[in-house]
Order: structure tokens, then sequence, then C-alpha cells
């Protein structure tokens, strides 16, 4: 079995509110990305936990989607997948209570059917999907070729 492994870091300094945080992957795409309460309640410039999740669960996504479409003798000339990630208050604090996935995607000679059975498939075997603990929805397209 390949067990794979990649680091995140995160830094933070000061209070809830006015306290900030930087977050660094081991790849270098995030060195130092500046978060806090302002980036994630008051959508000022900066990242935040909830679109990373969406980063993450929308790359996933598609590359699980890729691989399902390949076994199943297709390739996608393109896959566009969107992640809205809903954070709420609730009883006891804040929770990642959905995401909607939405996916469109162009693909050669595959019937919709076909294609929304290995969409809801892949929301389900999707790594990303299995890691979270939280509803998740799908809207999916079919495009046409342009």
């Amino acid at each position: 079995m390949t067990t794979i492994k990649k680091t995140a870091s995160s830094t933070w300094s000061g209070d809830i509110k006015t306290g900030k945080g930087s977050i660094s992957t081991q790849s270098g795409a995030l060195d130092k990305q500046p978060y806090g309460f302002n980036t994630r309640f008051e959508d000022e410039a900066g990242s935040n936990p909830e679109e990373l999740v969406g980063a993450a669960h929308s790359a996933c996504f598609s590359m699980a989607l890729s691989l399902a479409l390949g076994d199943a003798g297709f390739t996608a000339d393109k896959i566009d997948t969107k992640a809205t990630v809903s954070l709420d208050e609730v009883d006891d604090g804040f929770s990642v209570t959905h995401i909607a996935l939405e996916v469109k995607a162009r693909i050669d000679d595959i019937q919709n059917e076909q294609f929304q059975a290995l969409c809801e498939q892949t929301k389900k075997s999707c790594p990303i999907s299995k890691l979270l603990n939280t509803e998740i929805s799908l809207d999916a397209t079919l495009q046409s070729a342009f």
C-alpha cells in the first residue's frame, strides 16, 4: 500500500477578532497567505479555511471524475468544478453544514444519464468527500462541444 503525505501549516498571533495568521503549504502554492477573522467573516482580502476546503474538494472531485470517466472509456475535454462551502452558526458554535458541488463538463460521446451516474459515484468516492462529515449536494451539467 502507498501512503502519500502532504503538509500545510499555519501560524496565528493575537485574539480571535484582531489577531492575524498565515497559511503555508509544502508545495509553496501558499506561502504565508494571510488569514484572520476579517478574511473569514468580513470578506476582506486573504484566505480562510472554508475556501481552502472548497479548493481541495473541487480539485479532488475533478480528478476523481476524470478517473471514473477514463475507467468508463471517456476522456473529458474540460471539467469545471465549483465547491461552495457553507459555514453556519449552530448551537455550539460554527459548523460546515453543507458543500454544494457544481460541475460542468464537456465530454464527447457520453450520454447524460451515464455522466450523471458517474458524477454521483464520484461524489461518494472522492477522497475529500469521504473525509468530510457534512451534507454534499451535486449539480452536474453536461455541456455541448463548442
